[in-house]
């Protein structure tokens, strides 16, 4: 009798747990520096003791694990349930910078928790226009993520921003034999282990980084075991229609950038993100924030560092990244083992942050390969344009310094700023020809093995 037990997909895979638990580490490792960097802005703009911060961090770790749970495993009609990290978004800091210095965590957490339940409100509605994201607009998109996210990958390697010997040529160097050392992996080796190239390359990294001094494990020893997270831990929230206001601004952004993240990672994982699916990943990335409201963290979004691990290792299963959120809520709750993984060097996370960001620009290109420029002509200057927008940003930071500060927030975002130019462009030139529910983006699904 023949076999009619029905296959699964590549995305619902469920693996051993020591594999699990591999390839859930190298997806923390890979967000880590992201994931603690916004609390430790925050923290000094509101002044707050080392014991506090060492506090707001673990909360976040918390908090991201259990985001990322949420996302990947779903509840009821929550969750897209695809293999999609979650972090602190940074679209937010700057408004946060602002209200920590004028009103303190009390009014960030406030605002954080009106504008989370905005999002999840608002999210089968802004789901409705997943019809304007047609492979061209969706390809044009992905190459503008991977593009942006390519300078903090070149800062790491440089040995982190602010770093007073930015630019030394060890961290250039040790950078350089992590990249080295992925690509030769993911030549020489196949299976499981080609699967773990980033990961065998931190550690190659962290082996040449300790003897050359660049690996700091100062407040590993007076970090203590056990940190509990709890509720409203710096008082009760307080509420001010301005700084809610731009914070729902903040998290409009943020479903536009979700967006694009959660339409890359359906492509390569060769799942069809449709309304339904948008929606129940927008919810938990409103839900998720206003959690975060709650348990003195911040608001989340999809991490697009991590899609372009997905990319790199061709690991698919969304049980992966559920591990990660496992790992990150205990992480949160033990600030000595969080202490050692934040002793990981920028410059080894460089070497990683290069290839994988690089992935994702090219998982962009990719996708724009199938798009029709030789009949429609006018599909050149959609992609032309919104990436040329898309990374105004980036190669100048002060080009918009000029405009109202209550549109900095979309201004300063590159990716939102190109997925706007995409969107208007394409219903311009194309009306409502490749406005879909992205059917077409089926025959892209599985281009990254």
């Amino acid at each position: 009798m023949a076999n009619t037990k029905p296959k699964i997909a590549p995305v619902d895979e469920m693996m051993p747990a020591g594999k699990l638990f591999v390839f859930g580490l190298q997806h923390v490792l890979a967000m880590y520096a992201g994931a603690v960097a916004v609390p430790l802005i925050i923290a000094a703009a509101a002044g707050l003791s080392k014991t506090q911060t060492a506090f707001l961090i673990n909360a976040d770790l918390f908090t991201c694990g259990l985001a990322t749970l949420l996302q990947t495993l779903g509840i009821w009609k929550i969750g897209i349930k695809i293999p999609v990290i979650q972090g602190v978004t940074f679209a937010a800091v700057t408004p946060m910078v602002i209200m920590a210095k004028t009103g303190g965590m009390p009014l960030i957490f406030g605002s954080v928790i009106v504008a989370g339940l905005f999002t999840f409100l608002m999210a089968p509605y802004f789901s409705k226009l997943i019809r304007f994201f047609p492979p061209i607009v969706t390809g044009s998109i992905i190459t503008i993520i991977g593009v942006s996210l390519l300078p903090v990958g070149v800062g790491w390697a440089a040995g982190g921003v602010g770093n007073k010997n930015y630019g030394s040529g060890t961290y250039i160097a040790v950078a350089a034999i992590v990249l080295v050392a992925i690509l030769l992996i993911n030549k020489y080796f196949k299976g499981f282990v080609a699967h773990i190239a980033v990961l065998l390359g931190l550690i190659v990294g962290l082996i040449i980084a300790i003897p050359l001094g660049l690996v700091n494990f100062s407040g590993v020893s007076a970090a203590p075991w056990v940190g509990i997270d709890y509720p409203l831990a710096f008082g009760m929230p307080t509420f001010d229609l301005g700084a809610i206001l731009a914070m729902m601004l903040v998290m409009l952004v943020v479903m536009v950038e979700s967006t694009g993240d959660f339409l890359a990672i359906g492509v390569m994982v060769g799942k069809k993100i449709g309304e339904k699916e948008l929606t129940a990943g927008l919810r938990a990335d409103g839900l998720a924030t206003a959690i975060g409201g709650i348990f003195n963290a911040f608001p989340y979004t999809a991490f697009a560092q991590n899609v372009g691990l997905v990319g790199l290792t061709g690991v698919k299963s969304r049980f992966v990244v559920a591990m990660s959120g496992a790992i990150l809520v205990v992480m949160g709750l033990i600030p000595k083992l969080a202490t050692i993984i934040a002793s990981l060097p920028n410059a080894v996370l460089g070497g990683a942050g290069i290839a994988m960001f690089g992935i994702v620009a090219a998982s962009g290109i990719k996708t724009l390969a199938k798009v029709d420029f030789e009949k429609n002509t006018n599909n050149i200057f959609i992609v032309a344009i919104s990436i040329g927008i898309g990374l105004i940003p980036l190669v100048a930071p002060d080009f918009f310094k000029l405009f109202p500060n209550w549109s900095q927030t979309i201004l300063h975002s590159g990716i939102t700023l190109g997925s706007i130019t995409a969107i208007i462009l394409n219903a311009f030139f194309n009306g409502s020809k490749g406005a879909g529910d992205l059917e077409d983006l089926k025959d892209n699904a599985g281009m990254i093995s």
